[in-house]
């Protein structure tokens, strides 16, 4: 009778066993994911800020072309959601006589919405840091800095994108035609969208 009970206890032990190892199994499962999720935490915020560049073809708004910076930098984890053009302080036809005040400006989100995005592209944290000296190099101008032949909004394009590592070309036709120079930079940078 014992053989009996220790073969019984044997045919007890094993669906016990293998509810033991179903638990086991769940539990290592549970475990990796926790560790997953700890490791995913620990890494660094693949946060980056995203350059897009806009224009207007004529019109009443100023600047006709212009930038946003929007995302986050991964040093600091600050958010990041800028706009900058630049333009003449008073859009008159002095513009058109030779240079006139001039200055950086930041939209409402309004006209940002409102405008034609042409490209973008993502920079890191030190590209981003050299885009804003670039604008406080702009804004920071003697002055008069606006001059439509040498220093307008598309200008200030031209050294914004070649800051974020875009190749531009110096010699375009295109400083008065904000749109046209834009597309001129995104056929010189294939797969920029």
């Amino acid at each position: 009778m014992a053989r009996q009970r220790s073969s019984g206890n044997r045919g007890l032990a094993r669906p016990a066993k293998a509810g033991y190892q179903r638990r086991m199994n769940r539990l290592r499962s549970l475990l990796a994911a926790l560790v997953a999720i700890v490791l995913a935490a620990a890494a660094p915020a693949q946060a980056k800020v995203v350059v897009s560049f806009y224009s207007h073809d004529f019109g009443e708004r100023f600047p006709h072309g212009f930038v946003t910076l929007k995302g986050r930098v991964d040093s600091t984890g600050q958010t990041v959601n800028y706009n900058y053009g630049f333009t003449a302080r008073s859009v008159t036809p002095a513009i058109l006589l030779g240079a006139v005040k001039g200055y950086v400006q930041s939209k409402e989100e309004k006209y940002v919405t409102k405008s034609d995005r042409q490209f973008s592209v993502t920079v890191d944290d030190a590209t981003y840091g050299r885009l804003l000296t670039k604008v406080r190099e702009w804004q920071d101008r003697k002055q008069p800095s606006y001059d439509l032949g040498s220093a307008n909004c598309v200008h200030f394009l031209m050294e914004m994108a070649a800051t974020a590592g875009l190749k531009v070309n110096r010699n375009s036709e295109y400083f008065k035609k904000p749109k046209s120079f834009l597309l001129e930079v995104k056929r010189l940078n294939p797969g920029l969208e």
